[in-house]
This record gives structure tokens, sequence and C-alpha cells, in this order.
């Protein structure tokens, strides 16, 4: 028997390397895992005969309702689990216009379902309060291999502080409130290294002009090896369900800046520094006043958490997995 993991996202992105660890991690344990990739907007899903469980990691939208129904329909006697990966509360204030609408579709989506995944404990707060009963969720926090972080040696003084970005150019990860946070700050001994790419990206160069402390690094194929080179990475985005840049910099030993938009607040208690003014202004301040050899004495922390956090996942999976085992699927047909 197998536990398949349908996406709809080909990109390498955080999902993908997230899937390609679980399926390494559980492999001895919790029997065979496959992932299966599907057309966003398909009709019919695909045909998996020994299946034991379906996880969904696809995106919740109108055109892939269809899809999800019909999952549903013809695994009626399959537990189906949906892991959340992409919306929270504060993406409903910043990017949802017709709230009823958007309402409606993660409820009827999230119906189909046997058990409803939240990435975060501020995630699954909101779905808990907005749309799933307690009953019918679990937060499992994503993990990737760790193995290059935690190699990385820890940082050594340098006469300048390299602070680190890491993500795609787009409004969510709030590049541009951390470019002109810098631009507002007289702080000289900083470089700001960018690295990713994305629709902002000709948007985000022109906030920074010609300033020489805001360097663009080209998509980071390692994030290891990216963050090898930073004193701090810093998180400004406006909304984010986990964060897992966050925990990469923690197994790196690299101290975390970030907003408290919903997942990384859970990131700032475990260790990080919060900035609770995201704007520009506020990472000014931030930026002038931080103190980075106080931030380092942290490594060895940081690096235990995310060790924790390695362990907390797989045990997570294993136990949503074994608990699917022993109850019936909500939709179970009659004999």
């Amino acid at each position: 028997m197998t536990t398949y993991h349908l996406i709809d996202d080909a990109g390498f992105g955080g999902i993908n390397r997230m899937l390609d660890h679980l399926t390494t991690a559980l492999a001895e344990t919790a029997g065979t895992h496959e992932i299966v990739r599907v057309k966003r907007g398909q009709l019919s899903p695909p045909r998996l005969a020994d299946a034991e469980q379906i996880v969904s990691h696809l995106s919740v939208c109108w055109k892939n309702m269809p899809l999800m129904t019909a999952l549903r329909a013809r695994y009626a006697n399959t537990p189906l689990v949906h892991v959340e990966h992409s919306y929270c509360e504060r993406f409903v204030a910043a990017e949802v216009e017709n709230r009823d609408r958007f309402e409606t579709l993660l409820s009827a989506a999230y119906a189909l379902f046997d058990k409803i995944v939240a990435v975060s404990a501020e995630q699954g707060e909101w779905l808990g309060r907005k749309f799933v009963s307690r009953n019918h969720l679990a937060v499992v926090s994503p993990c990737v291999r760790l193995d290059e972080f935690f190699a990385l040696e820890d940082r050594r003084p340098t006469e300048k502080i390299v602070i680190g970005a890491l993500g795609r150019f787009d409004r969510q990860k709030g590049f541009d409130i951390l470019i002109e946070g810098l631009l507002l700050s007289g702080r000289q001994d900083v470089e700001l290294r960018l690295y990713g790419s994305g629709s902002e990206e000709a948007q985000l160069k022109a906030r920074a002009g010609t300033d020489p402390r805001i360097k663009f690094c080209g998509f980071a194929k390692s994030p290891a090896a990216a963050m090898a080179d930073c004193d701090l990475i810093a998180m400004p985005s406006r909304y984010e369900p986990y964060g897992l840049v966050a925990l990469e910099a923690m197994a790196a030993g690299r101290p975390v800046a970030a907003s408290l938009a919903d997942g990384l607040s859970g990131h700032v208690r475990n260790g990080g520094f919060g900035v609770g003014d995201n704007s520009p202004e506020g990472w000014a301040r931030f930026l002038q006043a931080f103190e980075i050899n106080t931030f380092r004495r942290g490594a060895v922390s940081l690096r235990e958490r995310a060790k924790e956090a390695e362990q907390v996942f797989a045990e997570r999976w294993l136990r949503l997995l074994g608990d699917l085992k022993d109850q019936s699927p909500r939709y179970q047909m009659a004999a």
C-alpha cells in the first residue's frame, strides 16, 4: 500500500523540496510514499489503485474544484488529507477583495477531505476559527533536508554586515519594504544581498537605484551557499503561512529578523527577532540600531531549535498517518 502526494506546482520551491524530504524521511517507518504531479485544472484525478491514503498539496482555487470533487468521489473509501500551503489570515487582508466568495471556496474544498493540515500554529488557529473543526485539523510545520545548513561554519566578523533576503521577487515577500528601510537608514556598514527572481525584479532594482549597499545576486540554486556569506537573514513578508527560509537560517546558525506576519511570529518566538512595525520606517529603525554580535551569540541555540523542528516534522507526519489508518473516512461508502 502506498501514500500518494498530489501536487500541481512544478517549481523548485519549498513545497517540492519539502515533499522530497518527506518521502525520504518516512520511507523506513511509514511505508511507500510517491509524488504524483497533476495539471492544475485537470478534470479527472489519477488512478491510484493501491492507495492507502492520499495527501493533496494542490492549490485551492475554483479551477481545481472539479479535480478535488472527482478525487473525493473516486476515492470515497480512502482517507484524504489536504495540506494548506498558501492561505493565511494576512493573505486575506492583503489580497482578497471578495471575501464571501473566497470563504465559500475554502469551505467547500476543505469539506471534501478527512483532515486539513496547517503548516504553522498561527495558520491553524485561523483555519480552526474560520473553516475547519478542531478534530479535522492538524498542524505539521514543513521541513527540508537541512544537512547543508547544519554543515555551515559560524559566520566570522567582517568589516561589513551582510544581510541576506531569499525568495521570490513578488509583493508577498516585502523586499520593497526592506530596500526602502535600508535607504532610509544612514548605516553604512551594512550590505543587503537579495537572492531570487520574479515579476517585481525590475521594480525592486528601480527602488534600489545606485545605492552601493544593495546587491542583486540572482536565483540561489543553493540557499545554504547563499547563507554562508550572510550574517543575518531578513524576512519582511506581508503574509507568510510558515516561512521555510527562517528554519533554514536557524539550521545555518544565522539570526533571523522578520515581520510578525502569520507563521513568522512562530519563528520569532523560537529565537528570531521580530520587527513589529513591518514598514520602511520600522526596518530603518531596526537596521540603524541592531548589534550583530548580540545575535551571533545565539547561533548554537538556533541550530538546536532547527534540529528539534526536523524531529517534530517526522513525528507529526507519522502520528497523522497512523491516526488516519485507525479511523474511517468521513465519506466511506456503504457496502
